[in-house]
């Protein structure tokens, strides 16, 4: 029984690290860092990986957290009474701005669909909770990569495909970065046709108790029925409920 709970914390202790780290974790990193030696580190690495609870970045011997854990973290924060609030106060958003509303946050070099509340109009996208979507060409995302620390931020943008979705879709390095830091001076972003020709979103902050950004309540809608300046115009009832959101986090 004690050899069975000293594995179960050195396995917990290796999640942890892993999910607390911004960017891919080496094997010599993961031993030095929790005492531990390198065939255990191995060991452990190797049972979680066959759990998909972490998962190896371009180096073999390089680790970053994975789909297994990832759904067990969105699974935590959809849970319960703290859940049906966040859901409450999207659809208190819809009700007054009238467009589809979402509660985002960052997974790895991706956005992850926490929750969200449709439209009562026809014309509307339908991306499922627990889908991901690009970072560099959405407003949850591109929010996300501005208000990160610059060293992860840097580590995210060399190493980021700049796929061409649209034709408005930013592919040049340079043009991201200086977008980046536009966002980061206002508070706020926006996807103008990046990801899906003809719809447009805007997306604010979430912080936690830190003050730091955790998560991004958006809204999107298709150019059809609004312009950029009525997401501006939303913005007011945007960051309200991103306060709200704060108070659940």
């Amino acid at each position: 029984m004690i050899k069975t709970s000293s594995s179960a914390e050195r396995t917990l202790r290796v999640l942890q690290y892993l999910a607390e780290r911004s960017q891919p974790v080496p094997l010599a990193e993961l031993s030095g860092e929790l005492d531990l030696p390198k065939p255990t580190v191995h060991r452990l690495c190797q049972l979680l990986l066959d759990l998909r609870m972490i998962k190896h970045d371009v180096e073999e011997k390089t680790y970053l957290i994975g789909p297994a854990l990832q759904k067990l973290a969105m699974d935590t924060l959809t849970h319960g009474t703290v859940s049906q609030l966040r859901h409450s106060v999207l659809a208190d958003l819809v009700d007054t701005v009238g467009e589809t509303c979402n509660f985002t946050t960052l997974n790895g070099s991706s956005v992850l669909y926490l929750d969200r509340v449709e439209t009562r109009y026809p014309w509307r996208l339908t991306i499922d909770v627990g889908e991901s979507v690009p970072i560099h060409c959405t407003a949850s995302g591109k929010l996300f990569l501005a208000m990160m620390h610059s060293v992860k931020r840097n580590y995210l943008l060399r190493r980021l495909e700049l796929a061409r979705l649209t034709d408005q879709t930013m592919t040049d390095l340079d043009q991201l970065r200086e977008s980046l830091e536009e966002v980061r001076q206002v508070g706020y972003a926006l996807d103008q046709q990046e990801f899906i020709t003809g719809l447009i979103a805007i997306a604010v902050p979430v912080h936690d108790s830190q003050g730091e950004p955790r998560a991004a309540v958006a809204i999107h809608g298709p150019t059809s029925r609004i312009c950029l300046q009525d997401l501006h115009d939303m913005l007011p009832d945007l960051k309200k409920a991103a306060a709200r959101m704060t108070e659940l986090l």
